[in-house]
């Protein structure tokens, strides 16, 4: 039986290079969502862009390179999507941790494709270097954000916790809802997925939330 003619490239063959590769990387998400990491292809991307595979190969030389410019596309995309949320309230610790678990499922971010291209590269061994240069710093960057918040809030609220533990429980139990929205049987939404997220926080800081969100004044 005959290959399959290549697909056409059905976008304007006037789009600027930085469009033309947010394009590419928008169907790598796409790709690693329904394929996963190690059956993504160069092939796989140009199909789901509409896209000459030589067009791919133009913008990304090789598979490696377009794979670590998706991660460093989502690692940046959640980066600046915590700090826009920090960005918006003001000094108060409760609002700053609640701003930092809302933004985790902000529906811009928290969507089925982008929760299955993160976990296509968290699964699979020969990502972690590409995850450690791509994530790296910007992990680092908010896991110090959310322990200095828990610190203070462990010092205004007298809860005698270590602060670094609790903020790795929270931490842990919001990946962990990312986990299972993905992974269950019956994966729930990303309503129930925050309802968890802000129990946990309740838990730990019983004086400033509740298990339906922030326990605010009178």
């Amino acid at each position: 039986m005959a290959e399959p003619p290549p697909p056409m490239d059905r976008t304007p063959r006037t789009m600027s290079r930085e469009a033309r590769r947010a394009q590419l990387i928008a169907s790598t998400i796409e790709t690693l969502a329904a394929r996963g990491y190690s059956r993504t292809t160069l092939t796989d991307v140009a199909r789901a862009a509409g896209l000459s595979h030589g067009l791919v190969l133009f913008h990304f030389e090789t598979k490696e390179k377009l794979l670590a410019e998706t991660l460093g596309f989502l690692a940046e995309e959640y980066r600046q999507n915590w700090q826009a949320a920090l960005a918006r309230v003001g000094e108060d610790p409760a609002e700053q941790l609640n701003a930092l678990i809302e933004a985790d499922f902000n529906p811009a971010i928290c969507t089925q494709e982008r929760l299955a291209a993160w976990c296509s590269f968290w699964g699979e061994a020969q990502s972690r270097p590409m995850y450690q240069a791509a994530c790296g710093e910007k992990d680092d960057a908010y896991n110090l954000q959310l322990e200095g918040i828990c610190q203070r809030l462990v010092d205004t609220g007298g809860y005698g916790h270590d602060a670094r533990h609790v903020a790795r429980v929270i931490r842990v139990t919001i990946e962990g809802t990312w986990l299972d929205m993905m992974t269950m049987v019956a994966p729930y939404d990303r309503a129930e997925a925050l309802a968890t997220a802000r129990a946990c926080a309740a838990l730990c800081f019983p004086h400033h939330f509740t298990p339906q969100g922030l326990r605010r004044a009178g």
